[in-house]
This record gives structure tokens, C-alpha cells and sequence, in this order.
């Protein structure tokens, strides 16, 4: 047997939790955290309901964990990850285990659900045997290696991880039907030994997706286990398996058993217990039939469970004296802040914070931008289209790519007072607005009509050349949809009379990027429009969402994720809005300068139609 095979956890395993159990998920991390790893042993969570992120305590500091809607998308973007802590419910957790179990990178699953039909169960252990996989449960409460990770709620509190060492490993190998017992022979253990080394409860079903054998032949096979302790129960002939590789030989380190159960024989028939496989049929599957086996198979089993922990302790003292165990330095008992509804008493309180903010931070002696102190931002010139650079996209872009930043700003900062923006804030400045107030009368204007279409003809434009339309098929597809192409057409401008704008915009692009392909695409597609009509060229809202693609896509700095992003949380249209506020203001101020008053529209300029008598007649 491997190291891979017999070692199922270490401080550097890996996890998903799947199903949205903040509480399990922050014990985990609070383990994590008192065993003093370097890292969450939590990768991901798995949500059917939403992807994103969950904010979580590290200690006192707060971090992220990302969020996925599937196993799959999960086990993609984190192949380290090999074991999936299942919450999901008894429903599910038959369809979920098994779509697991396909994930090449995982190889535990721990599944929690009590109620899982057995055909299911046993699908699933068969299933993962023949993978070379493992299954912990059903109906578990999972498991741990301490010092290194732990499965869910695996030992309760962190009180009670603390009493019982758990903190640091041990030299014992425990395994447990009952959730429940796993908790009390942790305590027991640490009291009479140096603590345990690995614990798992494999689930009180009758169908386990692994045995108590399983987990003590992994025990045998590794050497920082000295010695192994389980707690059996009346009902099956699990423990039988156990009994006979004790006497073939299979395991020879000493081995502490107890069946749990003694009592049933003086208690009524029709009493029952919580586990499904506790159901004695047999003389041979009562509780004292195996504890007597267990002995004359050379198990040390103790006279009751009350002296379950003397017998740990005679074990283990039997070992130190013959040198198979060497006593060590007891750390210091970790300590985690408690939460801020237990701990507000006595002050020492951890609070959630309201909202998360990744792209600037104020909290110290100098604001930062992405993480670069502002100082540094100005020292190095990096101007407004890199300070957008920073607080957009969160990173330093190529000085080409500021600069063009800068001359779109420039470019759509403007385009006199007849547009809607800028009529809308001279109408607003002349009824007595404030600044702001007209600034967003004016930009409420921006849409897909004006100044919005940018993230449109970046989205139309990027899917039509990446699923390999021709500029034909496009324009084609485009008008049996009845849609106008988004970043084609101008009210005035044409082939004759051409927008200044989109020239030093395409003049700026062929000599600065690397790159101007989607560029290229589309001025194949304006060929064929304006084949039709003069007008329908490429507009400055168009070129500006094409020429940003092809900016992302050549520049090294973006992946195809992020830009797929950028276009879908609409990044591009706040480039036209930052632009445009700055005419808009200009406008909103020359009002005020000049002292205009409230604004009228001229009645020969509006078209006044009114409804016939006939046509407004109710008919009776």
C-alpha cells in the first residue's frame, strides 16, 4: 500500500464543500487555523444556487473563497483539491457523491446525509472500490487528522479540539461506526495517550462506502501510527472482518476494541438504537459476542466502556516502555478569537465586515490603488488611464494602453449641446439644479440609443468573429434577427462626410497595439453596410468596444475569463460615461455662467396631433 493509499489527509490536503454550510465551513477554517497551517484547507465551496464568493474568518483576518455552481467548474479551476465534503441532502447526495466520484482529482468524499437509500449506498462504495477511490459515509460526521484537517464538524466545538489535542497529532489510529462516540474517544484518547492521529466515523448505515477494516488497514500501513482503537456496535458482522485479519496477521500493531451494545440483551425486545446496521439477528451479532471474539483474537478489549480509556492507557504505556513511542515537547494550546456575539462581554470581539472592497484600500497611512500607494501612482506619471488601469482592472497596463485610455476620454468628452446628454443637463442646469443633479439628469441618458452601445458592439462584434461567422453571415444573421448592429450607423456622419473621431482612434490603434484584429473584422463588416447606406459606418461607440478587444486581447494582460467579464459587467460603457461627465459638467457650468433661465421647447418645433371628435367619442 502506497503513502497515497493509507494517508488520506495531510496539512496540505485540499477540499470543496459542497453545499452552502457556513458554519461547517468556518469550523474548518478555524481548525485550519489553530494547526497552524500555512493555507484554508478549503479550496472552494460547491453552491447549486449561485457562483461568486463567501467571505469567511483566517483568525481575525477575513478572506475569500470562491463560490461554483458545479463539481465540474470546481474540480477545473482546482485540481489540488481531492477530497468534497458532501452536505448535500439525502435527495441528492447519491447523484452528487457519484458525479464526484467521475472527477479524476478527487479521491475522498465524504458524504454527511443520514437516509440515503442502501442500493444507493452500495452503488457508491462499489462504485468508488473500483475506482480506487474512498467513500466516508454516509450518515457520518466525517472525520480528521488532527493537526492537519477535518472534515466538516468533525469533534464538535473548538473547545472541545482543544481539550482532546487535536490541535497536533498524536500516535493512535481511531475508527468509529457513531459520529457521536467519535467525539467522546477523542476526549478519552487524549487523556490516556498522546492524543489521536487520524479519527473517522464511517456512519452508522448498514452499507458504509467504507469499513472500519478499511480505515485500520490504512492505520497498519502507516508509521506515525503506533497503535489503533475502534468502537464497534451490536448488529452486522463488520467487526468479524476485523477479528479475522487479526488472526491472519494483517494487523499487528496493538489494537483497543470495544462493541458498543452490552446492554441490549437485558433491555426489551422492542427497544431500538439510532443506527440502521444496529440491529442484532443473531446471537453472533450481539454486542458481547463480538467483544469475546475480540479478545481471544488478541484484541486488548476492556470489561466495559467505562474502562475503555484505562485500557488506552495500558496499551500505550506498554509501548513507551518498550521504546515504540517517544514522548514529546506539549506545544502551547492554540487560542482562535471568538465570535462577536460570544465574545462581546469580555471584549475580545471579531466583527464582519459590511462589504468587501478589492480595489483600493484606506485603512492605512497612504490610500492604495490595487494594492499601489498613490505616492508611487503620481511618482511614476502613470496618469489617468493608468489610475483606471489600477482601479478597473486592477492592474498596470502597457503605457500604450493608458494612453489610449486617455485619448477615448478625450475623444467622447464632447459632442455639443444637441445631443441628449447634454440637452438633458442644460435643461436640468436651467431649472435651478444643482451640479450633480444635472450631471445625472445627463447621464441617464446613456444607453443603447446614445453613447451605450459600446459593451453591445464589443459583445456582438467578439462573438460573432470567436464562433467564426463571416462579416457576410453576421450582417446576414444580424437582419433576419431584426437587430441593428450595435457600433454601426450615424445620424449625420457617413462615407462621405467620416467621423474624425473613429479615424484618430483607428490612426492611434494600427500604430501603437500589437494587434487590431476584431479591427479588422469590422471594418469589413462597415464595407459591406455601407455598401447599402451611406451612414452605416463604424461610429465612435463601436470603434471604442472593438479597438478595447483587441487592446485586451493583444496586450498579455488579460485572460479570455477576464475579458469575457469586462464585457459582461459593462467596464466599456463607463469608459463613454467618465468621458462624457466631463462635457456635461462643462455645459451644466456655462449655464449657470451665464444665468439661463428655465428652459421652454419652442411650440413650432413640436408636432401637435390631436385626436379627432370622432376618434375620442365613446361609443354607446
Amino acid at each position: 500500500m502506497s503513502r497515497k493509499e493509507y494517508v488520506l489527509f495531510d496539512r496540505d490536503t485540499k477540499a470543496f464543500v459542497y453545499g452552502y454550510q457556513t458554519n461547517a465551513i468556518q469550523r474548518m477554517l478555524d481548525f485550519d487555523y489553530v494547526c497552524k497551517r500555512e493555507a484554508p484547507s478549503i479550496s472552494a465551496i460547491i453552491n447549486p444556487n449561485r457562483a461568486g464568493i463567501h467571505k469567511a474568518f483566517w483568525g481575525t483576518k477575513e478572506i475569500l473563497l470562491p463560490m461554483y455552481k458545479t463539481i465540474f467548474a470546481a474540480a477545473k479551476a482546482y485540481p489540488e483539491a481531492d477530497v468534497m465534503v458532501n452536505f448535500a441532502s439525502y435527495r441528492s447526495a447519491f447523484e452528487t457523491t457519484m458525479e464526484a466520484l467521475q472527477e479524476k482529482t478527487l479521491r475522498t468524499v465524504a458524504v454527511i446525509a443520514e437516509g440515503v437509500p442502501e442500493r444507493q449506498s452500495r452503488v457508491m462504495s462499489a462504485t468508488a472500490r473500483e475506482m480506487g477511490k474512498v467513500i466516508i459515509g454516509p450518515a457520518t460526521v466525517g472525520g480528521m487528522a488532527a493537526g492537519a484537517f477535518r472534515i466538516g464538524n468533525t469533534a464538535g466545538t473548538i473547545e472541545n479540539i482543544i481539550a482532546s489535542k487535536l490541535y497536533r497529532p498524536g500516535c493512535v489510529g481511531f475508527v468509529s461506526k457513531s459520529g457521536g462516540m467519535l467525539n467522546e474517544a477523542f476526549n478519552i484518547i487524549s487523556r490516556n495517550s498522546n492524543g489521536v492521529y487520524e479519527g473517522v466515523a464511517i456512519g452508522g448505515d448498514r452499507y458504509p462506502g467504507s469499513t472500519m477494516l478499511d480505515h485500520i488497514l490504512r492505520y497498519e500501513q502507516n508509521p506515525k501510527i503506533k497503535m489503533i482503537a475502534c468502537l464497534g456496535e451490536l448488529g452486522g458482522e463488520d467487526e468479524y472482518r476485523i477479528i479475522q485479519a487479526l488472526q491472519e496477521g494483517k494487523i499487528t500493531k496493538p489494537l483497543v476494541a470495544w462493541v458498543t451494545g452490552t446492554c441490549s440483551s437485558v433491555l426489551p425486545a422492542s427497544v431500538q438504537f439510532g443506527h440502521a446496521g444496529a440491529k442484532a439477528d443473531t446471537q453472533k451479532e450481539t454486542a458481547q459476542a463480538k467483544n469475546e471474539a475480540f479478545r481471544e483474537a488478541g484484541a486488548y478489549v476492556p470489561t466495559s466502556f467505562d474502562d475503555y480509556g484505562d485500557k488506552v492507557r495500558q496499551v500505550y504505556e506498554m509501548l513507551k516502555t518498550e521504546g515504540v513511542i517517544q514522548e514529546f515537547v506539549e506545544p502551547e494550546a492554540p487560542k482562535i478569537p471568538a465570535d462577536y456575539s460570544k465574545a462581546l462581554a469580555s471584549g475580545d470581539i471579531r466583527k464582519p465586515t459590511t462589504f468587501i472592497c478589492t480595489v483600493s484600500d484606506d485603512s492605512g497611512e497612504e490610500v492604495l490603488y490595487a494594492g499601489k500607494r498613490l505616492s508611487d501612482v503620481l511618482e511614476e506619471k502613470m496618469g489617468i488611464g493608468g489610475v483606471i488601469g489600477l482601479l478597473w482592472f486592477k492592474k498596470e497596463l502597457p503605457d500604450y494602453a493608458a494612453q489610449f485610455i486617455e485619448l477615448v476620454l478625450q475623444i467622447v468628452a464632447d459632442h455639443g449641446p444637441a445631443v441628449s446628454g447634454a440637452h438633458n443637463a442644460i435643461v436640468a442646469s436651467c431649472a435651478g439644479k444643482d451640479l450633480i443633479s444635472s450631471l445625472c439628469s445627463g447621464l441617464l441618458t446613456i444607453g443603447p440609443r446614445f453613447g451605450g452601445a459600446i459593451d453591445d458592439a464589443a459583445r456582438e462584434f467578439k462573438q460573432a468573429r470567436e464562433t467564426g461567422k463571416t462579416p457576410e453571415q453576421f450582417v446576414n444573421d444580424m437582419k433576419k434577427k431584426g437587430i441593428n448592429i450595435p457600433g454601426i450607423g450615424h445620424m449625420i456622419k457617413s462615407v462621405k462626410n467620416p467621423d474624425k473621431r473613429v479615424q484618430l482612434l483607428i490612426q492611434y490603434a494600427r500604430k501603437n497595439f500589437p494587434s487590431t484584429d476584431l479591427l479588422n473584422y469590422a471594418l469589413q463588416v462597415e464595407q459591406l453596410t455601407t455598401a447599402k447606406k451611406g451612414n452605416l459606418i463604424l461610429n465612435v461607440d463601436g470603434c471604442i468596444g472593438i479597438l478595447f478587444l483587441d487592446l485586451m486581447s493583444s496586450c498579455g494582460s488579460f485572460s479570455k475569463a477576464e475579458i469575457d467579464e469586462i464585457v459582461r459587467l459593462g467596464y466599456l460603457n463607463g469608459l463613454f460615461a467618465l468621458g462624457r461627465s466631463i462635457g456635461l459638467i462643462g455645459h451644466i457650468l456655462d449655464q449657470k455662467r451665464l444665468g439661463a433661465r428655465l428652459y421652454r421647447h419652442p411650440t413650432d418645433d413640436i408636432a401637435y396631433m390631436m385626436p379627432s371628435a370622432e376618434e375620442i367619442q365613446c361609443k354607446r
